[in-house]
């Protein structure tokens, strides 16, 4: 008889990080890839402070998926406000000392996916020449044909991402200057601010980690992610300059870039589901990226064997980038 489930997952995720001092601080951990590295990293002995933006409505959820994060034994709390405003950064800076007593952040993760989705010019309509032909040829209408693509794409068959009915963009409230601004600040130049201050306050361990979330979109234009890919490229940029700068003071940097993955932050993206299955269509392992292989990753660079990783963008998709 094998051994019990309890016994095998301890062997593969040792307590590496159990009595050592360390607290991972994470923004935007309720869901997606920062919930997940949460929960990795708790089970792997790592104390855990979350800093998210929930609606009352959806705390039945996160607060079951917190205490996931509780059940290891770590110490942990949350911060349920507004990391983006001065306000709100402020009022975890002034509690943590509170909660890390005599420990300090290992892992700084900056998972914040807040950004404006707007296209940057109006949609022109495109004919679907295929379908068109293949109604022809079969000998039934163009919304028969289309119906029997689109529901045959909506039960999985991802090589039908071409033909179903293109996702829906609004032409009419396009990108405009604050919307830019704010989503270059969000997910990009946010991640110093809070790197800086929490340097400032001395609440890093002398090894510190701090890890940022980029993604394909960083150098390919999809529709609607002008203002996030330009966030992306700046958040690439400011981690350079914080290995570069914040290396002598013991504090690593690195960028990780996941491959297409199902969570909440890519639902929100106008055709997330063509998306999804062009990805899945490409990846040379068969399957999307999950938030589990992200978050292993993630634990790995706060790991000791990761010191000499600085200043990188560190792709986590089997495949998917360089398949084309």
């Amino acid at each position: 008889m094998g051994a019990p489930l309890s016994e095998c997952l301890e062997a593969r995720t040792p307590m590496e990080f159990r009595g050592r001092n360390f607290c991972a601080l994470i923004l935007g951990g309720s869901s997606g890839f920062g919930l997940a590295s949460a929960q990795e990293l708790a089970r792997r002995g790592m104390d855990i402070c979350i800093v998210h933006r929930d609606r009352r409505g959806s705390m039945s959820r996160i607060e079951g998926e917190f205490e996931l994060i509780r059940q290891t034994g770590v110490k942990f709390c949350s911060f349920n406000l507004d990391a983006l405003s001065s306000a709100g950064r402020t009022e975890v800076l002034n509690e943590l000392p509170k909660f890390l007593g005599e420990s300090r952040i290992r892992l700084f993760l900056h998972s914040i996916a807040f950004g404006s989705l707007k296209l940057i010019a109006p949609r022109l309509p495109r004919p679907d020449l295929t379908v068109n032909s293949l109604a022809e040829h079969l000998g039934r209408s163009v919304d028969q044909v289309q119906n029997s693509i689109d529901t045959l794409f909506a039960a999985g068959i991802c090589a039908l991402h071409s033909v179903a009915t293109a996702p829906a963009y609004d032409s009419e409230m396009l990108l405009e200057e604050e919307d830019m601004l704010s989503t270059l600040y969000a997910m990009g130049m946010s991640y110093l601010t809070w790197t800086r201050e929490l340097f400032m306050r001395a609440l890093f361990c002398p090894d510190a980690r701090a890890i940022g979330l980029t993604s394909e979109g960083n150098t390919v234009a999809w529709l609607g992610y002008a203002a996030v890919s330009a966030a992306k490229a700046s958040l690439e940029a400011i981690s350079r300059s914080i290995a570069k700068e914040f290396g002598p003071h013991g504090i690593r940097s690195n960028i990780v870039q996941p491959g297409i993955t199902d969570t909440p932050a890519l639902r929100v993206i106008p055709g997330n589901r063509h998306l999804m299955a062009r990805a899945e269509l490409r990846n040379p392992l068969g399957r999307l990226t999950q938030v589990e292989d992200v978050a292993r990753v993630v634990a790995f660079l706060a790991h000791d064997d990761a010191a000499w990783i600085n200043g990188s963008v560190i792709r986590v998709d089997g495949g998917e980038n360089i398949s084309g």
